[in-house]
């Protein structure tokens, strides 16, 4: 991330990339989207390449029903590698990070985080505030969040009977080096988690998918062996309860269309885009 300010800036960016996406027909001016965030086009322009790596009318290629159609099409064969692939797109590096996902016991889920301490925290992402919570053993919350309050009303809704502490972590901010292209990702991220074995089958074939890659719900379904539960995997990826850490939003339609995310669809074309500018630097 070239400055830490630009984590506040998504609003601005989203309603810009929004307003390409109606008018990119028109083929808008520079002058005229940086007009709709009231912004001036120099400053407009340094921020989004800031943001997003690449320039306004760039970034809306990526998200184009075109381009990931393409995506699907010409990365067919290579959906599901072993690694997680984190891009560092500015030195032109990789990492291999696995993501290590740990279910809750079954004393656990049925006892509703009985004896569970989850300390919690809002962050500022390029997508937004982020209420991010983890128990001892890992993260286990991690969701993009337009109300505080309700937000974590939902949270404790899903643990009625843990131990909440409003606490910054070191986990937290592990996880949200995720989002920052030259971070150092030196050991694997640990998820606790609060699912079904159908659930948790569903979340590791995400985890599966590179960056810059999509996937369907068909080939998700195909990838945990129940070729015919399409619409099970895709209730299974609304529960996904870490946004962006298991990559949900990486999941389109057969034929191309983005649509269905739990955390607001233009954010999941939005990081959709983000991703591959990214890696195309």
């Amino acid at each position: 991330m070239e400055n830490k300010n630009d984590f506040y800036h998504y609003e601005r960016i989203a309603l810009a990339i929004e307003y390409l996406l109606k008018n990119k027909h028109k083929q808008p001016s520079l002058e005229e989207i940086a007009k709709v965030v009231h912004l001036s086009p120099t400053y407009f322009q340094k921020l989004f390449k800031n943001w997003a790596g690449t320039s306004p009318k760039k970034f809306v290629e990526f998200i184009t029903l075109a381009h990931a159609k393409r995506i699907l099409r010409q990365e067919k064969t290579s959906l599901f590698d072993t690694a997680y692939r984190v891009g560092l797109s500015s030195t032109s590096r990789l990492h291999d990070l696995f993501i290590q996902i740990e279910s809750m016991t079954p004393g656990e889920y049925k006892n509703e985080g009985k004896n569970l301490s989850i300390r919690y925290d809002f962050y500022p992402t390029p997508f937004g505030t982020a209420l991010v919570a983890s128990t001892e053993k890992g993260l286990c919350h991690f969701a993009f969040v337009e109300e505080k309050e309700k937000a974590l009303q939902e949270l404790k809704s899903n643990y009625p009977k843990a131990n909440f502490i409003h606490e910054n972590t070191e986990e937290h901010s592990y996880a949200l080096r995720f989002f920052d292209p030259n971070a150092t990702l030196d050991h694997p991220l640990l998820l606790h988690l609060k699912g079904t074995d159908f659930q948790l089958k569903v979340w590791e074939a995400l985890l599966k998918i590179p960056l810059g890659h999509l996937s369907t719900y068909g080939e998700i379904a195909q990838q945990i062996s129940r070729p015919k539960a399409s619409r099970a995997v895709g209730t299974a990826i609304g529960s996904n309860p870490v946004a962006f850490i298991i990559p949900c939003h990486r999941v389109i339609q057969a034929s191309g269309e983005i649509g269905g995310y739990k955390w607001d669809c233009n954010r999941k074309r939005t990081i959709i885009g983000w991703e591959n500018a990214r890696l195309d630097s």
